[in-house]
């Protein structure tokens, strides 16, 4: 089993229920992380449509943002500095200009000067140590190998060349949007297709992109294996470092979402062992791990694992 050593933090999210955590509560998780032996978390946006986690000058001037209540990323890079853990920031997302609008140089726009303003406000925090392109495709669609490069370049360039990190995911059966019905859909990508497409796009992207984290939720359990080694074969021929993104929920269930059945989970993890992969991120801990998640199976999740890690030493 490779074991999970990263989480995403998903404050600003769209479908999954805000838990309402204050700092005593985010304190208790990271040390419940420390505990699962993760030491890497990366923050899956900074902000989404009106919502932040931070408080911008810029965006609250060009997007009319709202200002939050508590600065979330001074309060995580904090709690990454005293539990002993990298942090990685995840840009905004604008929800219209790129993903509605098909604008992808304007959301590259408005995350250039958020990039600049984070920087400035974070930069001198010892547990910065990364960025999150948080853009994400399955296929080359919305001129994603553009906007991947630029953000990823001027990322690199104004912070002594910090790591970027992407996590796409696999057009596979189970790529459906969660306001959608169904579980699954009757046209999938071909493995062929996947290795094809992901050549050409990590071709344009390899001096801008230093780690790929496939999302693992989206293909059948059986096909995991293969599609990891594809992965890790292209991931090498350009030069990036080859992570998954084990999803902590359950994409086969009618409720979406809720936390996984344990067995998935360590099949996911055993696959990706197998086919070499270097390092686990989950999304994500705080929901669907956490013994204080508002899931009670979360709990029982976390057990089951701290078990088995216990159990292989």
């Amino acid at each position: 089993m490779l074991p999970i050593t990263a989480t995403f933090l998903d404050e600003i999210s769209h479908d999954i229920p805000h838990q309402n955590w204050g700092a005593k509560e985010w304190d208790a998780d990271f040390s419940h992380m420390k505990k699962m032996g993760i030491d890497t978390v990366i923050l899956i946006r900074c902000g989404h449509k009106k919502w932040m986690t931070y408080p911008s000058d810029f965006l609250e001037k060009t997007e009319n943002v709202y200002r939050p209540s508590i600065d979330l990323v001074a309060l995580f890079l904090s709690l990454a500095e005293k539990y002993k853990m990298q942090f990685y920031f995840g840009l905004y997302d604008s929800g219209k200009y790129w993903w509605e609008q098909g604008d992808y140089k304007k959301e590259v726009e408005i995350n250039l000067k958020v990039i600049d303003e984070v920087w400035e406000k974070y930069g001198e925090s010892p547990a910065f140590k990364g960025w999150y392109l948080s853009q994400e495709v399955s296929r080359k669609t919305g001129n994603i190998m553009s906007l991947y490069h630029r953000l990823g370049k001027h990322c690199k360039a104004i912070s002594n060349n910090l790591p970027t990190l992407i996590s796409p995911y696999i057009d596979g059966k189970k790529a459906i949007l969660s306001n959608q019905s169904s579980l699954t859909k009757t046209e999938s990508i071909s493995i062929q297709q996947h290795e094809k497409d992901w050549n050409e796009i990590l071709d344009s992207i390899k001096n801008a992109v230093d780690i790929l984290a496939f999302q693992d939720g989206h293909v059948e359990y059986h096909e995991l294996t293969q599609y990891f080694s594809i992965n890790k074969k292209l991931a090498q021929k350009y030069s990036m470092k080859c992570w998954t993104n084990a999803e902590s929920f359950d994409r086969d269930m009618p409720i979406k979402f809720l936390p996984i059945k344990w067995e998935k989970l360590l099949l996911k993890l055993e696959a990706a062992q197998k086919a070499g992969l270097e390092k686990a991120i989950t999304f994500e801990f705080s929901h669907f791990m956490s013994p204080q998640s508002s899931y009670v199976q979360a709990h029982h999740l976390y057990n089951r694992y701290m078990e088995k890690l216990i159990s292989i030493g």
